[in-house]
Formats: structure tokens, C-alpha cells, sequence
């Protein structure tokens, strides 16, 4: 337990502690990956380092030790992992003052992020390299994703059941754990649960589909198990086929986006659909696209003024 712990022990070891008393069981495992993740740096960093010796001087020093590998959000991310286990140890007397208080966070400039997404006639030729037969297999998934900007675990996790034909929507209310044993989990967040509006066509496609299948079973997941990879490799055939960018299943949910910005649907509304907690994750996502629609905008206002006589 912590509370047998000295003053004299080692940090990291505290924190190995502190993430298995706290947190194993509490978070989700992708959570819980990087807590682990930021107990290896802390091995890697200051493997000596006691409780006692952690001040504003040597905690600084590990925050910029770490930032020199990493950009400046993923060194702030490090520093709001390790804060709650030092407040902790700051309450417990293991820790004679904050010594988070004030701190610095340096690191890396960002790398450029351009999106990898598809035109309209890009999207339009991939499409008709699908195989859509009777039976489900990936090509079906390929479509529903570029038709829906689903995330990959949200459309992994679809059963019969989500699908109301009669109102044209879809319901998103879980993700499938395809990185590790399988099984159904929550959505990224609250604002991912959520209903997309699926067209006719898509309707009469997946009603003929999916009819006589048990409603409450995963749809595209059979018993083995399921690979990010193996669906991009997919995609990655018919993009060569269609002589198209190459792009990946994330890529697809980036394609539908940016064709709906570009039609001129707002930003709440394009965010509500991708399951976005806020419009600001949404606007920074695609900022490069939102500044060419300002441009075009202008070019538009600059030709209505010219009219005027």
C-alpha cells in the first residue's frame, strides 16, 4: 500500500504504486496505457530519484529532460499524469511542498499535420471498385465509413440493432476493443454517442444486407480477430485500383469532413456528426480546409462588390 511507503523510496517505484492502487480498474485501457507509459519515461529519466529529493528544481529538470523528445501538448500530457500521484505524495508527507506549482513546459515545436482526405471524384471513383455483394465483407465497411465519418471502433462495434431504416439514422452508443480481447466499450466520450443521418440509398443497400442477421452481434466482426491494418490494406488495393491517393480507414472519416465542409455544412453541424466533444477539436482538425472556404469566401465577396454599380 502507499501509505508503507518512505520518503526515501524511489519516485518511480511510488508511482508504479500509485497507478495500481488509482487507476488500474478505474480508466479505460487506452488510459490506463498511458500512465504506464509515462512510469517507463520516469524509469528511463531519473531512475534514482527519491521521493524526497522531488523539488521545483529537479521536477523542472525532469519535465525538460522529457521534453526534448516530445512536443510541447505531449509534455503537458506527461506533467497532468505524474501531478495527481505528487499532490498525492505532497498530502501523505512524502513531500515536503508542491513541487508542481509555477513549472514550465517546454518541448518540440508540432510537426506540420496536413490530412491525408480524398475530392469528390476521388471518393466517387474508390467507391466504384467496391465488391458489394451479398454477404458483408470489408468492402461494405469501406462504404458505410466513407458514407458516415464514423471512427473505426465505432463502425467495428455496429450490430443490426443501430440501424433505424424507417427514420434513415444511424445510432452510435459504443466502440468495439479491437486493440485488445474484443468485446463491446464505450465511446470516446459522451458527445460520441450520438445518431447520423444515412441517406436512402445506404438504407436499401444495408437493409437488403443485413436481413436474418441476430440483431445484437457485431456486424463485421466474426470470431478472429480484427486489425487496423487489415482493413487499411483493404482500402489500400482499391485506392491503387481506382488510381487514387492512398489513403487510410481514419482517412476516409477525414474525406467525408471535408466533402461536407466544402458543401457549406457549419462546423457544429459537421462536429456533431464526427462525434466531436466541441467545435474547437473540429476546427483545429481541419483548419487548412476552413482557411481555403475564407478564401473562396473572399474571392466571393470581392466579385458581389465588383457588381455593384
Amino acid at each position: 500500500m502507499l501509505d508503507e511507503m518512505k520518503r526515501t523510496d524511489l519516485f518511480h517505484e511510488y508511482y508504479a504504486q500509485w497507478v495500481r492502487i488509482y487507476k488500474e480498474g478505474a480508466i479505460r485501457k487506452v488510459t490506463l496505457d498511458k500512465y504506464l507509459m509515462t512510469q517507463a519515461w520516469l524509469e528511463k529519466l531519473i531512475p534514482d530519484l527519491k521521493i524526497c529529493e522531488i523539488t521545483r528544481i529537479t521536477y523542472q529538470q525532469l519535465l525538460n529532460d522529457y521534453a526534448k523528445n516530445h512536443e510541447r501538448q505531449t509534455t503537458m500530457d506527461f506533467h497532468h499524469q505524474l501531478k495527481g500521484a505528487i499532490l498525492d505524495a505532497v498530502d501523505e508527507g512524502l513531500i515536503e511542498r508542491d513541487p508542481t506549482r509555477k513549472v514550465i513546459i517546454k518541448g518540440k515545436p508540432p510537426a506540420e499535420k496536413k490530412i491525408k482526405y480524398l475530392n469528390q471524384f476521388e471518393l466517387h471513383t474508390l467507391l466504384l471498385t467496391l465488391d458489394l455483394g451479398r454477404d458483408v465483407n470489408w468492402d461494405w465497411f469501406i462504404l458505410l465509413v466513407a458514407k458516415t465519418g464514423m471512427r473505426f471502433s465505432e463502425a467495428l462495434a455496429l450490430t443490426p440493432k443501430d440501424f433505424d431504416f424507417p427514420r434513415q439514422s444511424l445510432s452510435i452508443s459504443k466502440t468495439w476493443d479491437y486493440k485488445g480481447d474484443g468485446g463491446f466499450l464505450p465511446t470516446k466520450n459522451k458527445s460520441s454517442i450520438r445518431k447520423i443521418e444515412i441517406d436512402w440509398q445506404t438504407v436499401v443497400q444495408f437493409s437488403e444486407l443485413l436481413r436474418g442477421l441476430p440483431e445484437n452481434e457485431p456486424i463485421f466482426v466474426k470470431k478472429d480477430k480484427v486489425y487496423n491494418s487489415t482493413v487499411n490494406d483493404v482500402l489500400e488495393r482499391h485506392c491503387n485500383a481506382a488510381k487514387v491517393p492512398v489513403i487510410s480507414i481514419h482517412g476516409l472519416r477525414h474525406t467525408h469532413a471535408s466533402l461536407l465542409l466544402f458543401a457549406g455544412v457549419s462546423i457544429g453541424s459537421v462536429a456533431r456528426r464526427l462525434g466531436h466533444a466541441s467545435m474547437t477539436t473540429t476546427q483545429k482538425t481541419y483548419l487548412h480546409i476552413i482557411h481555403e472556404l475564407e478564401n473562396q469566401d473572399v474571392d466571393l465577396v470581392m466579385r458581389s462588390l465588383s457588381s455593384l454599380s
